[in-house]
């Protein structure tokens, strides 16, 4: 069954004259449980003051996007087979580069998580890799991209 999901972004010109390239790219984005965050363009791609650090980037999003998916995915498995989890830590990271055409693309994005069970069952090895796996195979979003994403759990 499809799903339709929604989000705003809104950036306003103000009294900048926009023509000469040099207009904040700082903007709000909107979710529809009424969270809204400070988006900028990466300081990376446009310096600042035209960006602002402080701000969440598109990459950014796209990396932390791609975590949590994977994130309640295992969560969903883990507690699906018995394992209690604790914590659960990731410090995803994106790796932008150019591609074969000349574009830049976030061309590999690596999760590393962190997790502590606790409870008598406890995944081994082999146990841990497979939950992360399946997590990888439902996650909507790892099915939805060409990047390459990789999980190194920790």
């Amino acid at each position: 069954m499809p799903h339709h999901h929604t989000a705003e972004v809104l950036w306003e010109r103000g009294d900048q004259p926009f023509t000469d390239k040099r207009y904040s790219r700082a903007h709000v984005l909107r979710f529809d449980g009424g969270v809204e965050v400070a988006g900028s363009s990466s300081p990376h791609v446009v310096a600042p003051p035209m960006s602002t650090e402080a701000a969440v980037d598109p990459e950014e999003m796209f990396i932390a996007a791609l975590s949590s998916c994977h994130m309640l995915w295992f969560l969903a498995i883990a507690a699906n087979r018995g394992y209690r989890v604790d914590r659960y830590h990731d410090a995803p990271t994106g790796l932008l580069r150019e591609n074969t055409e000349g574009k830049m693309v976030m061309a590999t994005v690596t999760l590393r998580p962190e997790i502590a069970f606790s409870g008598e069952l406890q995944p081994d090895a082999d146990a841990l890799h497979d939950l992360h796996r399946l997590a990888h195979e439902e996650c909507f979003l790892a099915n939805s991209v060409k990047t390459l994403v990789l999980v190194e759990p920790r």
